[in-house]
């Protein structure tokens, strides 16, 4: 069996993304399709005791780009990041845990490109700070045809897939029966009935970037995003 997803790349994105990650055997990146503005893929939300708000990484993209292709047009968003990381969650239980790892990230590297950045640090997280091991790769590397459906099962089919697993999103384009003409099963992933942590600034939100989650929990990160189902089932 091998067990596949194939999703677009987000800044810092929140924990079911990473639960994903988790879940299957290659994580394909989906960059080279149409970049979409005001979306996940250039900024995420942090908690502020104003609420939550948005981490916006500057770029040239519009609707004529690839998220591949979109450039970051000024370096001097990195440092403004990183300080307002460390503003807001500097108090954090496990934030000195993480320090290193994200200074290098902001500080040590000028990034041009936003797909690059985006995969590199969504491996930093999953590999080094929450110890998943999964193979990664980019779409680009299959040289996939078609368009929407087609071109995403093209994808599929050649990484050799046996499941698919998909976040909820995609029920309006995905077809179960085409995927299995092709010898592949298709799973819905469910985001539902994680539990809640240690968050400032309540009321407590999900849909924040994963380092909150970080920041707060530290190495019991992967109990909150799947060992939760885990231990439920040894409870059942």
């Amino acid at each position: 069996m091998k067990k596949v997803a194939i999703v677009q790349s987000n800044y810092i994105p929140w924990k079911g993304y990473f639960d994903i990650i988790h879940d299957v055997d290659l994580f394909v990146f989906y960059d080279d399709v149409q970049y979409t503005r005001r979306d996940w893929r250039n900024r995420n939300k942090i908690k502020t005791p104003r609420g939550p708000e948005w981490l916006s990484i500057p770029t040239d993209g519009d609707r004529e780009h690839l998220i591949c292709d979109v450039r970051l047009v000024e370096p001097k968003w990195q440092d403004a990041h990183w300080q307002t990381l460390r503003h807001v969650y500097g108090k954090a239980p496990f934030f000195e845990r993480y320090r290193g790892a994200l200074e290098t990230m902001y500080l040590e590297t000028t990034w041009t490109h936003l797909s690059e950045f985006n995969q590199r640090f969504t491996r930093l997280i999953a590999e080094e700070l929450l110890g998943i091991r999964v193979a990664f790769a980019d779409s680009r590397q299959f040289q996939p045809t078609g368009t929407k459906q087609d071109r995403i099962i093209d994808v599929i089919v050649k990484t050799g897939a046996t499941h698919y697993l998909s976040g909820p999103s995609a029920k309006a384009y995905l077809d179960a029966d085409t995927l299995a003409a092709r010898g592949v099963e298709l799973l819905w992933k469910d985001y539902s009935g994680y539990p809640e942590y240690p968050q400032f600034h309540p009321p407590f939100a999900h849909d924040v970037t994963i380092l909150d989650l970080l920041f707060h929990c530290g190495p019991e990160s992967p109990t909150v995003i799947w060992g939760w189902r885990e231990q439920q089932r040894r409870g059942a």
